[in-house]
Order: C-alpha cells, then structure tokens, then sequence
C-alpha cells in the first residue's frame, strides 16, 4: 500500500516538474481513480449506489442540527418555541380532534390557563406533576402550561392499574398529578400507596365555559382542575421559568414488555431532535398528520406532537387507534401522512377492503414496526408513495431512519462517510447482550450480514449524541457501553439486534435474550412470529424460549390467537415446516383468546415465559407440543406434561 502511494507521489511530482501544478493536480486525480478501479472497485460501486441516499440524509442532518443550536444559543424551551410558532399562524389549525378544530392561538390560551391555575396551587420550578390523560388536544396543552413554570412532567400510561400505576407515580416522586375523570377509580384504589402529600386534580375534557363555569365540588374530595381553568383568566406570556433548552421536559415510560416500566427523561433538546430528525426526512409543512397513537408514548407524544408544537403542522389526534377507522379517519381529515407504530399496518391490512383504500390522499407513512413481510402489500394495498421507517429508543441516543424506502430497512450506516453521524452494529453475546471484545480489550465492528447489537457513541454537548437514561440512574448506567473503540469512550447501548448489508442497509432482527439457543442453533423469535402471522393470517403471535429438564437450551413455544376457533393446527404445522428450519419450528404451541400488548402495540410475553408449558398455569388455554417423527401438533395435557419433565417423551 505505501510503495503504491509512493509511486503515484513521485508521478505526481515529475508531472509538476515537466508540466506544472494544474497537470500534477489532475494526473493525481486520474491516478487515485486508476488506483480506486483496480483496488477498490467493490467500495467505488458502494459509494456511487449510497452516495444519493448519503448525501440527502446528510443534509437532513445539518439542518436538524442547524435548528438544535439555533434554539440552543437562545436557550428556548418547549413553550417557547411554541410561541414564535403561535404568533406566525395564529388561526391555523393545531389540532383536529372530532368533530374539534383547535387553532394554534387556542391552545396556547388553554396552556396559560394551565400555567395560572397550577401557580396559584404552588407549583413551581423542579416540581413534579403528572399527567394520567387520556388522548385530548388539551393533554399538550396541559404539559406545557406545566413546563411554563418549569416543572417536569411524566406523561403516565393511561392502561396502567395496580402495582405498575403505583410505581410510575412513584418512580417520578410526583408532588401533584392530574387525571383524566375516567381514571378517578384507579386512583382511589391505589390511594394508600401513595404518598399523603400528593395533590390530585380531575380533569374534564369539556370544553372551557370561562363565562359559566359549573359549580365546584362533587364529593369525592378530589379538586376539578377544569373547574380552575373556568374560574382563572390565563397567565400573562412570559419567557419560561425553567432550565433552559438542555432541560428536563417530561418523563416518559418505556412500554413495559419485560417488567415494570422505566421512566425515560425527556429534555427539551431531545424533544426538538426527535421531531425535527423525522421531519426533515421527507415531511413538509403543509402537510396535515394523522396520529392515531396514545401520546404518552414517545410516537404519538413527541413525534407527531412536536410536528406540530416546532414546525408548525397540522396534527389530527384520535382517541384510541381503530383499524377499520385508520384510512377513513385520513379521508375525514383530508390528512397527507399518516403514524404508524408496532403490529398497527397488520391491523390495518387485516381488514376487509374499502372505499377509503384508494380514496385518501396519503402520500407518505411514517413511524417504526412495519414488518418486511408486509411492507410491499400495505403500500400497494392503500396506494401509498413513501415509507419512513425510523428506528430508536426513547430513553437512548442511537436514532436512524429509512430515507428512501427500502423495504425492511429501519435506517442505514454510511459506507462513505462512516463516522458522521456515530453509530455502529458491535458483535455480541446475543443471547446475554455483552459485547465480545479483541484481544485489547475493545469491542469489534459487525461485518455486512453479520448480527450485532446497535449502539450509539455519546457526546454530551451535542444533542442528538446525549444520553439521559432514565430517572432511575442505576438502570441508566446498565444501558452504557465503556472502552467501545477507544479506552474511555462510551455508547448507548440498545439491547437490538441488527444486521447491516453491503450498502449499510439496516434490518432489525431482535433484542437481546429474546434470541434463543435450541439444537444447537439461534432462534430468532421475530423471524419466527413473522412466519407464523404469514401463514396463520395474521393472527396475533408471540414467540419465546422455555427451559425443559435435563435439556440443553430452550425450547422454542409460541402463543397464537384464536378467536373463533378456525386455527388449524396440522395446516400450520406443515406450513411451518415449509418456511422454517426444523430448530426453529416451536415446540410448543399456547392457543389463546387473546394476547396482551402494550399501548404502542408490541406483545408482552413476560407472563408467558413464565408458565411455560405447564398445563396448571395455563389456565382456559390450550396446549400443544410437537411430535417430530409425526410432524404434527398433539394436545398437551398434565400427563404428557409429565412425560415430558421425565424424558418419557423426547422433544
């Protein structure tokens, strides 16, 4: 390699000597092409292919972080900024919710009120208050009236009930919460686990009657916040009194798939990163989006939201997703991009055919979960021109997004410009989630096609590198990578799964531990739900390993839903055994009534592992197992089950 630079310097450098500094410049670039060719003409081939997609993702990225430092220097916050939007287009729409139009001034009004009534209450800068409220335009009203004082908020999964709604109460040390009357009942059931200084506020969605307000009080004991901002005329605007733009902003919950969910925090720089980062992907301003999504979430609550809150957009919000409504709630709203989250366009492209298919003007889809296996019918289907697929965690750092389509892609890494924008695939354990390290001690790079974990470099002053982790700092520090490529660095890592292609193409395969080791091989449980919703019409399907006796490995069982009892267990079974390696096929089979998920539509399956395949815990559902010599899937009672712990049937 060095004679090689050698001999084209010294070319050069006759060439300079005979004809000139023009001619040797241009003899160089003929013999670096030359050299390119002979050398690297598989990279040179790479570069031209990914140079377009490279170069517009690139520009994107300037300008997202044009936009971060531009607020940055003026240290605005959420409210702030929502302000320079409000005096631009004070009478454009905001929000449209049913049969509602909310103006961007509106909102703004209702969010001073916000701000009036919870000073008088003795909210002030570093409290805490959270939001157990239910999809409403008032719901980022009320946040931002909140965040006016400086306070933070944790925006609380309004599904929760019992022991997990204590912890997000707790978790935050919330001093005040406000809740949606509907949730009044959960309240009062967890009441004496929560802390006796906690203020409670019921909060009504009707619509603000200043000139005739209801009368106060309804017996419960629990204070009408909209009866408050009935009787209190709105705060004067005023600049923020808060931490400025590097601040916390709210708290918002991971989704609870293994455990009890983790309070992820949100400043005011990552807010703007994450609503700027999709809307610089293909998004215009004049565009009107259709956010079906619970917006305590990061999806609904940020993404879409944030369109709205710092570009200016126009969002329609609905109270709970609908399917069969997906489509005709676009033609409603005369919506032009439309969020997608999780099992949601399997939902959506399960239902029978309509009107609506083709009679949207949807140009564009944007959100992250939209299964390879369906993309190309969803888009042909509904008549849909763009995809963007974007891919990160709430409580990490590590965010990429698909810029031109590619089904199955949920991003890419640049084969040209590699360290631009730092993320990277690192080889690991996958079924424990440590990164294997060389012989110095350092984590090494996944090649094309090879599976790795995703991670993200962080760099603490600049904000799409920031990492925040979660209120919990214990928790945060377990997502944290050190001595990545060089000692002392560190990186957010995401616990998924992923492999890139030669042209940096990056396709999700699985998270950490849900991958499993059976006969010797790994398992992917998303390529295995996958097959199974393709040949079980799209029945919901979860997929996890379960530990069987004096077994090596786990033995791979799927829960499937079965409504009507039309599943056909030999159908799948030959199926199954068409499309899949035998290692991969379950083992065991649960056949459910119903499968729980959470609110950004992924399955929960911690339960299940838990039972395994003990018919005493499975309760009203049946269970199988696989007979391999007959291929086929027989009924799995307490005397089989006991067979099985014994060896006496061989799996």
């Amino acid at each position: 390699m060095m004679l090689v630079f050698a001999a084209i310097a010294a070319a050069c450098a006759a060439v300079w000597l005979s004809q000139g500094i023009l001619c040797s410049f241009v003899a160089l670039l003929i013999l670096c092409a030359v050299y390119a060719g002979a050398f690297h003409s598989r990279w040179c081939y790479v570069a031209i292919k990914t140079a377009p997609r490279d170069l517009r993702a690139l520009l994107s990225y300037v300008k997202i972080l044009w936009i971060t430092r531009k607020f940055s220097s003026k240290d605005l916050t959420l409210p702030d900024i929502f302000h320079d939007v409000v005096k631009r287009h004070p009478d454009k729409p905001c929000f449209l919710f049913q049969d509602e139009v909310w103006s961007f001034k509106e909102v703004e009004d209702y969010s001073l009120r916000v701000t009036a009534v919870l000073k008088a209450q003795g909210i002030k800068k570093g409290n805490i208050v959270g939001l157990l409220v239910n999809n409403c335009p008032q719901q980022p009203a009320l946040w931002m009236g909140i965040a006016r004082l400086g306070a933070v908020t944790p925006l609380i999964n309004t599904n929760q009930r019992g022991n997990a709604l204590i912890h997000s109460i707790n978790v935050a040390k919330c001093d005040a919460l406000i809740i949606s009357e509907e949730y009044q009942a959960a309240i009062q059931e967890i009441a004496k686990d929560l802390s006796p200084s906690l203020k409670l506020f019921k909060f009504s969605q009707r619509a603000l009657n200043p000139s005739n307000p209801r009368a106060e009080g309804s017996g419960d004991g629990i204070t009408d916040f909209t009866n408050l901002l009935e009787t209190t005329p709105p705060a004067p605007w005023t600049l923020a009194d808060a931490d400025g733009f590097q601040g916390k902003l709210l708290y918002i919950y991971t989704s609870g798939t293994t455990g009890l969910p983790k309070a992820a925090v949100i400043s005011n720089a990552r807010f703007v990163f994450m609503a700027t980062g999709l809307y610089y992907m293909g998004l215009e301003g004049n565009d009107v989006f259709y956010c079906p999504l619970p917006l305590y979430h990061t999806a609904g609550g940020v993404i879409s939201i944030g369109l709205a809150i710092i570009m200016g957009c126009t969002v329609a919000l609905k109270s709970k997703f609908s399917a069969s409504q997906y489509f005709p709630d676009c033609v409603k709203y005369k919506a032009t991009a439309a969020h997608y989250i999780g099992e949601m366009c399997r939902y959506v492209l399960a239902t029978p055919p309509s009107p609506a298919d083709t009679q949207h003007n949807v140009r564009v889809i944007y959100g992250n979960g939209l299964r390879p296996q369906i993309w190309k019918d969803f888009v042909k289907r509904f008549n849909i021109k763009a995809v963007t697929e974007f891919y990160g965690a709430t409580e990490g750092n590590a965010n990429i997004a698909n810029v031109d389509g590619t089904p199955g892609a949920i991003g890419f890494v640049s084969r040209i410009f590699p360290k631009v924008y730092p993320i990277a695939i690192i080889k690991v354990n996958q079924e424990t989630g440590e990164p294997i390290r060389d012989s110095r001690g350092l984590c090494q790079l996944a090649q094309p096609n090879e599976p790795g974990v995703f991670i993200g470099k962080i760099q603490a002053h600049n904000p799409a590198r920031q990492y925040l982790g979660y209120v919990d700092k214990a928790a945060s520090e377990k997502k944290v990578v050190k001595d990545v490529f060089q000692f002392g660095d560190a990186a957010f890592i995401s616990g998924d799964i992923l492999t890139a292609d030669e042209f940096g193409y990056l396709f999700f395969r699985d998270r950490t531990g849900d991958t499993f080791r059976w006969r010797g091989e790994n398992v992917s449980t998303t390529e295995v739900e996958a097959a199974i919703s393709r040949v079980a019409e799209h029945r919901d399907a979860v997929v996890y390993g379960v530990l069987v006796p004096n077994t090596e490995g786990r033995a791979g069982m799927c829960g499937i839903v079965d409504v009507d009892g039309t599943l056909d267990l030999e159908i799948l079974a030959r199926n199954l055994a068409r499309d899949l390696p035998v290692y991969a096929r379950p083992v065991f089979i649960r056949v459910m009534d119903s499968l729980d998920m959470t609110g950004t539509f992924k399955m929960k399956k911690t339960d299940l592992q838990k039972d395994s395949f003990d018919p005493k815990l499975a309760k009203k559902d049946k269970l199988y197992y696989l007979d391999v010599k007959q291929g086929r899937y027989l009924p799995l009672g307490i005397e089989e089950y006991e067979k099985i712990i014994s060896g006496q049937i061989r799996l």
